[in-house]
């Protein structure tokens, strides 16, 4: 099974994207990751927001897959514990999938398109963290996942 992550807009801050990279390394051990990055979108001062989210919509839609599983990343979402989260990874590391794929949205959330086509939706915490670092708390918690899977001492119960 391969996980991909789905962005939009690069990260600016090249300490996040350092952790982000050693995460990223680390996930190599255990699963196919990849971190896909869909660039901002251009001139977006004339777009309302719906229309912004309607062209990012697009964009995601275009990277996935009918056979893909879609997970969003969004306020709205389940919350699950780290433990709880392992368990989600296994459960579908189990159902022989081909892909999972989490996505965040952009500033403004996600069109109705990508709703649609969503198998599932996740929140990491009632909190609101910038979209760059959400990208590094879940790549670590993917990575914390897979620790707790592996009975390895990352993650202390």
């Amino acid at each position: 099974m391969t996980i991909k992550l789905i962005v939009i807009g690069k990260t600016d801050n090249n300490e996040l994207q350092s952790l982000i990279d050693n995460y990223t390394k680390r996930l190599g051990h255990y699963v196919k990751f990849n971190l896909d990055v869909i660039p901002d979108l251009k001139k977006v001062k004339h777009l309302s927001e719906t229309q912004q989210k309607e062209k990012e919509g697009n964009l995601i839609l275009d990277k996935v897959t009918n056979s893909d599983t879609l997970i969003l990343l969004d306020e709205n979402g389940k919350q699950l514990d780290s433990v709880a989260f392992s368990s989600y990874l296994q459960k579908y590391m189990n159902s022989g999938i081909k892909q999972l794929i989490f996505v965040i949205g952009g500033p403004y959330g996600f069109s109705e398109a990508i709703y649609k086509r969503a198998n599932g939706k996740l929140s990491l915490s009632k909190m609101t963290f910038s979209h760059q670092m959400v990208r590094l708390f879940f790549i670590e918690q993917l990575y914390r996942g897979f620790t707790i899977l592996g009975n390895e001492p990352y993650h202390h119960r």
